[in-house]
């Protein structure tokens, strides 16, 4: 084989391999960030979940509170004998 038909498929393994190679490192780079994204994401969910736990809890809070001062304004009425 003539000595450049040597070279040109040496030229064209180390090009495919180098290809391949970064292809593959991209490949688990992005994979790597998809993963970390849904962690992130996972616990952005949570918050958001536990947030409207919160919430519901202090509008029954709220609630509680209303009826608490209702029933003091009753004994007031009832005490002054309104």
């Amino acid at each position: 084989m003539p000595d450049v038909v040597v070279v040109s498929l040496i030229s064209l393994a180390g090009t495919l391999f180098g290809s391949i190679a970064g292809i593959m490192t991209a490949n688990r780079l992005t994979t790597y960030r998809v993963e970390e994204l849904e962690k992130k994401v996972d616990k952005f969910n949570n918050l958001v979940e536990r947030t409207f736990k919160l919430e519901q809890s202090t509008a029954r809070q709220w609630d509680r509170i209303d009826e608490i001062k209702s029933d003091i304004a009753e004994i007031k009425a009832t005490i002054r004998g309104e």
